[in-house]
């Protein structure tokens, strides 16, 4: 079975077959174990064990978070992917997404300002929850247009924290 895997702006080619595991043509010695109850899985890949978290969001999409990083995947199948590529289906606005809570929480710290330059995966705001520290990041290069938080503010999830615009964006240019 082929799937498709977006994250961040790369997407990989995967195989899975009787001969294994195959990630953009390079075979991959792979294996995933799930903790019953709970969103922790054991990932197993090239002889060395990953803790991951995986979170399905409800439009499809997965919230991963492996050693103190946060990415959002999208995984879909061969035939879906060319379904969706004949009828333009899914895919939806372009240019960075928003940042928003992965969960209820207090922000304990704003990294970035309106008019920030950002890079892929640097963090913009520290969320506490559950008397951890989760550093939320952008997922791909952008231009901060609007900070919807501040130091002390509780979120709930999915509350936008953080808008982002595209790189091309004039400078000065005003978030409606």
């Amino acid at each position: 079975m082929r799937y498709f895997v977006e994250i961040g702006s790369r997407t990989f080619q995967v195989d899975l077959g009787p001969d294994g595991t195959r990630i953009d043509g390079e075979p991959v010695e792979v294996d995933m174990a799930h903790v019953e109850g709970t969103d922790v899985r054991h990932l197993l890949v090239g002889g060395r064990s990953h803790r991951l978290v995986a979170k399905r969001d409800s439009d499809g999409s997965w919230n991963l978070h492996m050693r103190g990083t946060r990415l959002r995947a999208v995984a879909v199948d061969e035939r879906t992917r060319a379904i969706r590529e004949m009828t333009g289906a899914g895919a939806g606005p372009a240019g960075p997404r928003p940042v928003k809570a992965p969960m209820p929480g207090l922000v304990v710290k704003v990294e970035v300002s309106v008019g920030d330059r950002i890079e892929p995966g640097q963090g913009v705001v520290i969320v506490e929850a559950m008397k951890m520290e989760n550093e939320l990041r952008a997922e791909g290069a952008a231009i901060v247009t609007a900070v919807h938080v501040e130091v002390g503010d509780t979120v709930d999830k999915g509350d936008i924290l953080i808008d982002l615009g595209p790189l091309d964006e004039p400078e000065g240019a005003e978030a409606e």
